[in-house]
């Protein structure tokens, strides 16, 4: 009896020993690698390895756990459960090495495309394909994961038997289920291939003027000027119109409304408003002008037109613009200024 308690004894410590024993290697070899590669950033396996040392260190660990297992003479009852739930753990660690893996890519992709650039189309393009394909691509990895947590089970193995042959009924029934899940999941498709919004681009929505701050798999996040968030479904942008003015190019046309007297010399306003354009550093240089848009019996319509390279620039130079032309026809033209025009008549009749 005191040689089998023995026997156990020197198997609990050669299984613990060989469980520690290559959870430490394990460890020190990430350690080792992740150190090195610190100064190899752009390199993708460094990059997967930083990402992914967690979940690859629990899964070493109960991947050697299950090897020791029958080292540790257990009975054959308690020996079924643990290695079942070993199972179950060595498919959660490698569902999360996984989700682990596709972030490290997602990541070592977005790097090489700065958003935060001035011409920013293309990295615009990127960043949304793989924010959407990466959440995509968790959820397949989730749902193949917890049915294989599943089928560990015989009575889920059953009824899974069960339910494939009837697949016809089943596919109906899930059919009519998540047809508003699976229209939600296309939409996400669509909006990461085909791409009429966004990572960052400039919309009106809503009646409202934001940036497209995230897009995931049932609802988009516009961030509105006043750093209010409006939360839209996705399959907002592929059912209703809505203006996206990033959707080529970030520059845009601004335009400035003056009201003024028929009296004021157009030409010299002109002059003026070039050389404010000029001077301003909002300006891209491409596009200005200044013409007689309009006429009423009171006023005339002036429209000054000039471009920049995104639409909060314009907005600021229409601003300054408009502040700037209205100065100087206060200083320079003030008889120009909108004014109600009477006739006073020195032979009326009086009135009784």
């Amino acid at each position: 009896m005191q040689d089998i308690t023995e026997t156990m004894s020197w198997n609990w410590y050669l299984a613990c020993g060989c469980v520690l024993l290559v959870f430490l290697s394990s460890y020190f070899i990430f350690k080792v690698i992740t150190r090195r590669g610190r100064d190899q950033k752009k390199n993708l396996f460094f990059k997967i390895i930083e990402h992914c040392q967690n979940p690859a260190l629990l899964l070493i660990l109960f991947l050697t756990f299950n090897l020791v297992l029958p080292l540790l003479k257990f009975p054959v009852s308690l020996s079924g459960f643990l290695r079942h739930i070993i199972s179950l753990c060595t498919i959660a660690s490698v569902t999360w090495l996984l989700i682990q893996a596709t972030r490290a890519i997602e990541s070592f992709v977005l790097a090489k495309f700065d958003i935060g650039s001035q011409d920013n189309l293309a990295a615009r393009k990127i960043h949304t394909q793989l924010s959407v394909i990466n959440k995509i691509i968790v959820v397949v990895i989730c749902v193949i994961s917890i049915s294989a947590m599943l089928m560990t089970f015989d009575k889920v193995r059953q009824l899974g038997t069960s339910i494939l042959a009837s697949a016809g009924i089943a596919g109906i029934i899930i059919g009519f289920a998540a047809q508003r899940s699976l229209s939600t999941l296309f939409a996400g498709l669509q909006i990461a291939l085909t791409q009429p919004i966004r990572i960052d681009d400039v919309v009106i929505v809503e009646n409202e003027w934001g940036r497209i701050e995230e897009i995931t798999l049932t609802y988009v996040i516009v961030r509105i000027w006043d750093l209010r968030r409006l939360v839209l479904p996705i399959t907002y942008f592929t059912e209703k119109p809505f203006q996206n003015w990033t959707r080529v190019t970030a520059d845009i046309l601004g335009s400035v409304f003056i009201y003024v007297d028929y009296t004021v010399p157009v030409q010299k306003i002109r002059e003026k408003f070039f050389e404010f354009v000029e001077q301003s550093k909002l300006w891209d240089g491409k596009v200005r002008g200044l013409q007689v848009t309009n006429t009423t019996e009171k006023t005339i319509e002036l429209r000054a037109l000039m471009s920049a390279r995104n639409a909060s620039e314009a907005w600021e130079l229409r601003c300054d613009m408009r502040e700037k032309l209205v100065d100087f026809i206060q200083k320079s033209y003030p008889d120009s200024l909108p004014k109600v025009r009477g006739q006073l008549f020195k032979d009326a009749p009086e009135i009784l």
